[in-house]
C-alpha cells in the first residue's frame, strides 16, 4: 500500500492554517509551508508566479478581502504519484469550493453580498515538508453568472453549482490500497488512449463506452455546462467540441495520478486546437488556442463514471481576440 500520509497531512495544515488566518498574515502562512522558489499556476489573469508573497498578494489576499468567512469546502482529496515524470513526484489534489459572503468587488466583478462559490482545483507537489509546485486552477466565468452577468453565449450543456461524487467518498484521508490507484490510472489512460487525436474510427457514442459507463457525468465548467449520460454527452459537449476544432496538438500534460477510484491530471497547456467555429458562439479564428486544463475522475468497476472539468476559458478566448475578463467588469478593479 502507497502511503502518502506524510505529504497529505502538509496540504492539510496549510488549508487549516491559509483558511483560518487574517488575510494580512497569509504571506506568513504561505512562507511556513510554501517553498520560496515555488511556481505557481493560476487561471487567466493570474498565470505564472514564482514568489509566494506575490500569490498571496496577488491572489490569496484579495480573495479573502471579497468573499468574506471563506469556507473551503472540499469534494475530493487525494494524493499520488505522477506518471509524467516516472512515478518520482508526489502531488496531493484538492477538488471543491471556496465559499463565502460576496462583499467586495473582485477582479472588477460586483459583489452580491450574498452566498459566493468559487469552483477551484489544486494540486500541490510535495517535497521535504514544502509545497515546491502548484497548480491552482478555479471557474471565474462561474463566479461571473452567480452575480447576474452573462459572459458567454448560451451553453450546450446545464450550468449548476456542481455537487461532488454521487458515492460521497472522495475525501480519501487515508492511505488506499495500491491496485486501486493503478485500475483507475488505467481507466484515465485508456481514455485518453482513445480520444487522441480525434481519430480512433468509430461512431463517436461507441468510443465513449468503451471508457466510460453509460449514466457517466461531465461536470463541465460554466460556458459549457454539465451533462450526464454518455448520449447526451457526446450530443451536448463531445461532438460540438470535436466539429469545432481542427488541428489538435498530441496531450501533454505535467502530471497524472490516481489514488482509490480518484484520479486526475492537468497540462499547461493540455493541448492546442484552432477553433473553425461555433465553439461557445463564437467566431473561428486561423490562430491556434492553448487549452489549460484540469480533469477529475471517479471510476466505477472498469470505467469512468464521472469527470469534473476546469478549463481557462478567460486564457483561451484571449488568445483568440477576446477578452471576457474586461467586457465583464462591472467596477474599477483594485
Amino acid at each position: 500500500m502507497a502511503d502518502f500520509q506524510t505529504e497529505k497531512q502538509v496540504v492539510r495544515d496549510y488549508y487549516s492554517a491559509l483558511d483560518s488566518a487574517e488575510p494580512a498574515l497569509i504571506p506568513q502562512v504561505m512562507k511556513k509551508f510554501v517553498a520560496s522558489n515555488c511556481l505557481w499556476r493560476g487561471f487567466h489573469p493570474f498565470n505564472e508566479i514564482e514568489d509566494p508573497d506575490q500569490v498571496a498578494a496577488e491572489f490569496w489576499q484579495p480573495l479573502r478581502k471579497s468573499l468574506t468567512r471563506l469556507q473551503r469546502r472540499q469534494d475530493v482529496f487525494m494524493a499520488g504519484l505522477n506518471e509524467t515524470d516516472g512515478f518520482r513526484s508526489v502531488w496531493v489534489v484538492s477538488m471543491g469550493h471556496l465559499m463565502g459572503l460576496f462583499d467586495k468587488a473582485w477582479l472588477g466583478i460586483a459583489p452580491t453580498r450574498k452566498m459566493a462559490f468559487l469552483r477551484y482545483c489544486e494540486f500541490n507537489r510535495v517535497e521535504a515538508g514544502k509545497i515546491v509546485e502548484t497548480a491552482m486552477y478555479f471557474d471565474i466565468p462561474h463566479l461571473m453568472m452567480q452575480t447576474g452577468l452573462n459572459p458567454f453565449p448560451p451553453q450546450t450543456a446545464a450550468h449548476l453549482v456542481q455537487p461532488g461524487p454521487v458515492t460521497h467518498d472522495g475525501l480519501l484521508f487515508d492511505a488506499q490500497p495500491d491496485a486501486e490507484g493503478r485500475a483507475t490510472l488505467a481507466a484515465i489512460n485508456a481514455m485518453i488512449g482513445d480520444l487522441g487525436t480525434w481519430q480512433l474510427g468509430l461512431p463517436l457514442e461507441e468510443e465513449l463506452a468503451r471508457t466510460w459507463t453509460d449514466d457517466m457525468i461531465w461536470w463541465g465548467p460554466a460556458g459549457i455546462g454539465a451533462t450526464y449520460t454518455i448520449e447526451r454527452y457526446a450530443k451536448q459537449h463531445s461532438g460540438p467540441f470535436r466539429a469545432a476544432f481542427t488541428d489538435r496538438s498530441k496531450t501533454k500534460h505535467l502530471c497524472r495520478m490516481a489514488e482509490g477510484h480518484y484520479g486526475g491530471f492537468f497540462g499547461w497547456p493540455n493541448f492546442t486546437a484552432r477553433h473553425t467555429g461555433g465553439f461557445m458562439g463564437m467566431p473561428a479564428s486561423e490562430t491556434p488556442g492553448e487549452m489549460r486544463v484540469i480533469d477529475i475522475y471517479r471510476r466505477d468497476g472498469g470505467k469512468l463514471a464521472e469527470n469534473w472539468i476546469f478549463i481557462d476559458l478567460l486564457h483561451f478566448w484571449k488568445t483568440q481576440g477576446v477578452d471576457i475578463l474586461s467586457r465583464m467588469q462591472t467596477v474599477p478593479r483594485t
